[in-house]
């Protein structure tokens, strides 16, 4: 069980970034741990998540998820312990996940919160491959790609924390599966460890000539999850009735202005392709299911996984920029309990 430390920190936003997030616009503050209230827990933090969908509440611009004020404690996904419980949901020891802060403790309503159970993964996993990424794969391809047995699908940011599950799912319906990322040390991992059967690499390869090359009958669903010149170049080698999951746009979340475009949409007439965007909420009553199943895969090493842990909540900062640098391998956590197994 964690000791009760006398401090609490904190990671506040300090200033909109313009541009790429930098060191300068977060500030890390100290004070008393704060008390739960009747019926509330006292939750201190194990691991917290870094995710890019966070560089979108930076802005000061209407989104599906609300701006963070200048002054506000980020906020993400959490796996920590109960520490102290005012509430018949929990008791203290408890390990539990659910939206907080970037901060050692947070006060939590027991509804925020959602036992794990540390017998079935390593507990981080809640926050990885069991929690909101690889629910978002999981409901990407299956619901929104939809793939068939024989099917080519294409999966960039491949390597990524929702990518590389994504990927492994497409493979588990019969698809063939061909992912993107941008390092050698990447491509090898989707293709030697993830069972990808293709890869590449798009700081190396000319990529509209890559995809020619590694899909010679064309694509017939893309998961996307970086937007850009690499989803024009996969709509150019889009089969007619393919189906496009849009996850996210990670190449576009720091430019100030939206690019011109969509530039492909011709491609959506002639192939009759179908794009849809989706968010991890949209399935929330499948949330358990999801879960369920993904925790069976990873039992059975059909679906594997790889984290990058950062030590220390000070590093949250680093960590985040890293996403944007292409510094992760798999889901980008960061460790802030020295006492977390």
């Amino acid at each position: 069980m964690s000791s009760m430390s006398d401090t609490d920190r904190r990671i506040l936003l300090h200033e909109r970034p313009e541009g790429e997030p930098a060191p300068e616009n977060f500030e890390l503050v100290e004070r008393d741990v704060p008390e739960p209230g009747p019926g509330e827990v006292l939750v201190r933090t194990r691991y917290l998540s870094v995710d890019p969908y966070m560089r979108g509440r930076m802005r000061d611009a209407e989104s599906y998820a609300e701006p963070w004020d200048v002054g506000d404690t980020l906020r993400g996904g959490v796996v920590g312990e109960v520490v102290e419980s005012r509430s018949d949901a929990f008791d203290a020891g408890d390990i539990v996940t659910g939206n907080l802060y970037w901060a050692d403790y947070a006060v939590a309503e027991p509804h925020a919160l959602i036992q794990v159970d540390p017998e079935l993964a390593p507990v981080s996993t809640a926050l990885g491959v069991l929690g909101m990424p690889g629910r978002t794969a999981y409901f990407g391809t299956l619901d929104v790609m939809d793939p068939d047995p024989g099917d080519t699908v294409v999966v960039s940011g491949a390597a990524g924390a929702v990518g590389s599950v994504a990927g492994q799912i497409a493979s588990l319906a019969g698809a063939r599966v061909v992912g993107i990322a941008g390092s050698e040390r990447k491509t090898s991992w989707l293709t030697d460890e993830l069972g990808f059967d293709a890869a590449v690499n798009y700081e190396e390869e000319d990529v509209p000539d890559a995809l020619g090359e590694r899909c010679p009958e064309g694509v017939d669903g893309y998961f996307d999850n970086v937007g850009g010149p690499i989803t024009d170049a996969v709509f150019d080698r889009l089969n007619v009735d393919a189906r496009v999951a849009v996850c996210g746009q990670i190449s576009l979340y720091n430019d100030e202005e939206a690019p011109t475009g969509p530039r492909k949409l011709g491609q959506l007439v002639t192939k009759r392709a179908r794009v849809e965007g989706f968010l991890h909420g949209d399935f929330a009553p499948r949330h358990e299911v999801a879960t369920e199943q993904l925790a069976r895969w990873v039992d059975e090493a059909d679906v594997r996984y790889r984290e990058t842990v950062t030590e220390g909540l000070e590093n949250a900062p680093d960590a985040f920029i890293g996403l944007f640098e292409g510094e992760n391998l798999g889901k980008q956590l960061v460790k802030v309990d020295d006492g977390a197994p």
